[in-house]
This record gives structure tokens, C-alpha cells and sequence, in this order.
């Protein structure tokens, strides 16, 4: 089945990443349920979240419902099964030479996903994803020839790239795709009206190689939702909370200056976000955080999935397109990850500078690393 529209993922209500409040395991299926039953029809789920539970909760959601009539992304790349977790940088990719040598980078691609299409109760997966690779995993044919094995035994339909989990890596994307654009039908980026950079610049070479893209963080880090106001209280273990100070009072200014495009098409600011995304060139699927707030008066995890299943198929003018691009512009806001001309230091899983082959990336795309790829915003 082809990924649709609007998708839903693992990482919805905290469970997993550590922000709002977690769901228990019998509201965790439940609300995948509720997804399901109001129209949504893909889900995505990750190895590396709770070492598989995600898989087997999603396993378990689905198992009721027939297996052609919803679209199962699943996703590998950290190695929990032989590597140590490094605080908060989590686990190793299976890349990491420390690991493995490259002539085991098969096995394990194999191993890993025989181990996800068994927790999630499948025999199948419709789109698998190259979860938050290292450079290797960007530019290893080794890499991509062992996944396009999965793709011709059966087990995955499609192929894909999720980079992240921060942003960035825009030069190490569109490598990916030069290179092995024939084996790769999509990719996940991060993309929201307030964070069109860096993101923006990869959907000129999807289109150009037919990769279609999922997008994520489409809320914005919860402030789309519309119950994260100005003075909101965090918990103590969500990492958003890590953000630079202000960011939810200067997000939701711009999102008072949105406001009137959203009502003039009757639309939550969550829809307008989706709208908006599903509007750039090679977007295809819309995947926001759906999160369960701390504190009063703020929307349950329920109503969000309603809103996202309640998507209308509408198209928004250029004029408001353009309007929204100019209130939400975001470039130079942030350090980015993956090949950056601001690194300089020893190559680490999610960082590494220039080489000849990214700056040949940058100039065919027309891309300016020290004036696109950095940031220029003032701590």
C-alpha cells in the first residue's frame, strides 16, 4: 500500500521521546486504533524506540484491523542489539566502524528488519526507512545494495531515508539521492511553516529523482497544536525544554499573524501547517507530533488525531503561501547537523565537515554553504 496523506508514528503521545505526558501501554494502542478508525492509514514506527516495544505496541494496535488496508512504515539504523546506549546521544548506528566491518553491513540490515516485520506481527513492511544515518549510511553502497535485497526478496515494498533526528543534513540528502535515487522512493524531513530552513532545500532534487517526502515536526514543536501557550510548563524530562528560552512566545506570535489564513478556510492551525506542507514541491505525506500536553485546558491526544484525519484536500493561494513564508522564516536560526561548513572536528555519528563531493553537491543546486548552511542568529 502506498504511504497516504496523513500518517501517524510511534513517537506520538511521549512514550518514546520523552515530552507531554507518556501513555500507558492500553492507551498507546488505543489511540493508534482511533487513528485508524477515523481514516488514517499509515503508521511509522522505529526499532530504537524502547529497543522494539514500539514495534510490538504498533504490532498489537494494528493486528485487528486487515493488513492491505493500511500502510506499515518501519525503521532501522541504531544498533541496540550489540551497541551501548551514550546517554543522550543514544545508540550507535550500525555503521559505526567500531561495530562492524562494512562486509557485515548486509547481515545486519537483514537481521534487523526480520526483527521489526516479526514485531509488528507482519510478514512485510510497505516502506522501510533508513533511520538517522552517519555518513556512511548516506553514501555506502553497501548500505543501499543490502536494502534494495530487502525491497527484491519481498520484505519491504519501498525504500527510504529518514535523516535527523535534528536538522540538517541537507547536502548529505541530496547525495543520496544522486546517488542512489533509483532505489529510493522516499524520504523524512523535517519541514512546518517556522521551520521551512533547511528542509526546503532538499524538494528540488526529490522532484528532480521522483523521491516523494514525508514530512515531520509539522507542529512545530507542539505550538500548531494551539494548547502550548505563552508561559506553558514543561516537564522536567521533555526536551523541548531545552530550547533556546522565548521560542514558544516568539512561535506564537507568528502564529497569531497566521491565524487569519486559517480562518478564512476553516482550519485548525494544525490543518493550516499540514495544508501548507502539502503544498511544496514532492510532499506527500504530512506526519506531525501528535502530543498529550501537561496541565489544564489543553487538547487530548484524541481531538489532534481527529483534527489530522479531518484534513481537507484544499490548496492554498501563492499570495497566502507566501505570506506564511515570510512570517515563519527561519533561516540562519540554528547550528545545523551533517556536513556543515561550521564543523571542523573528527567526523561523529551526526556531524561532519565539507568534503569535495558535498561542496559538488552544493554547487549543481545552486546551494551557498557558508551563506545557506549556517547559522547566523545571535545566542
Amino acid at each position: 500500500m502506498e504511504v497516504t496523506r496523513t500518517a501517524y508514528g510511534t513517537w506520538n503521545g511521549g512514550r518514546f521521546m520523552h515530552y507531554g505526558e507518556p501513555l500507558s501501554d492500553e492507551r498507546f494502542i488505543s489511540v493508534i486504533r482511533h487513528a485508524y478508525e477515523k481514516g488514517i492509514r499509515s503508521f511509522m514506527t522505529a526499532d530504537v524506540y524502547g529497543n522494539g516495544q514500539a514495534d510490538e505496541l504498533l504490532g498489537n494496535a494494528l493486528s485487528v484491523f486487515p493488513r492491505d488496508s493500511f500502510c506499515l512504515i518501519g525503521a532501522i539504523g541504531h544498533d541496540f542489539y550489540t551497541g551501548k546506549r551514550e546517554g543522550s546521544k543514544g545508540y550507535p548506528r550500525f555503521t559505526d566502524p567500531k561495530l562492524r566491518s562494512q562486509d557485515q553491513f548486509a547481515d545486519y540490515i537483514e537481521m534487523a528488519t526480520s526483527k521489526v516485520v516479526a514485531r509488528c506481527k507482519t510478514d512485510y513492511l510497505d516502506l522501510l526507512l533508513l533511520h538517522n544515518p552517519d555518513s556512511i549510511g548516506y553514501s555506502s553502497e553497501l548500505v543501499w545494495n543490502a536494502m534494495a535485497n530487502l525491497k527484491k526478496s519481498g520484505r519491504a515494498k519501498m525504500l527510504g531515508v529518514a535523516p535527523g533526528p535534528a536538522n540538517g543534513f541537507t547536502l548529505d540528502v541530496i547525495a543520496c539521492f544522486e546517488k542512489f535515487g533509483s532505489q529510493i522512493d522516499w524520504a523524512m524531513i523535517i519541514l512546518n511553516p517556522m521551520e521551512k530552513w533547511p528542509g526546503a532545500m532538499v524538494l528540488p532534487a526529490a522532484e528532480k529523482h521522483g523521491v516523494k517526502l514525508i514530512t515531520r515536526v509539522v507542529d512545530y514543536g507542539g505550538l500548531f497544536h494551539d494548547d502550548v501557550k505563552n508561559g506553558h510548563k514543561f516537564g522536567a524530562q521533555d526536551h523541548r525544554g531545552f530550547r533556546p528560552a522565548g521560542w514558544v512566545e516568539a512561535g506564537n506570535t507568528k502564529l497569531e499573524q497566521m491565524r487569519h489564513i486559517a480562518e478564512a478556510h476553516k482550519l485548525t492551525m494544525l490543518q493550516l501547517a499540514c495544508i501548507w506542507n502539502l503544498s511544496q514541491p514532492a510532499v506527500g505525506c504530512v506526519l506531525p507530533t501528535l502530543i498529550q500536553e501537561v496541565g489544564e485546558g489543553t487538547k487530548s491526544i484524541e481531538q489532534k488525531v481527529q483534527e489530522l484525519a479531518d484534513l481537507p484536500d484544499i490548496k492554498l493561494s501563492p499570495q497566502e503561501s507566501g505570506e506564511i513564508d515570510m512570517i515563519g522564516n527561519n533561516k540562519g536560526c540554528m547550528t545545523l547537523k551533517g556536513g556543515s561548513p561550521s564543523y571542523s572536528g573528527e567526523v561523529v555519528a551526526d556531524q561532519w565537515g565539507m568534503n569535495p563531493e558535498l561542496s559538488g553537491v552544493a554547487e549543481r543546486w545552486g546551494i551557498k554553504p557558508e551563506l545557506d548552511l549556517v547559522c547566523t542568529h545571535k545566542s
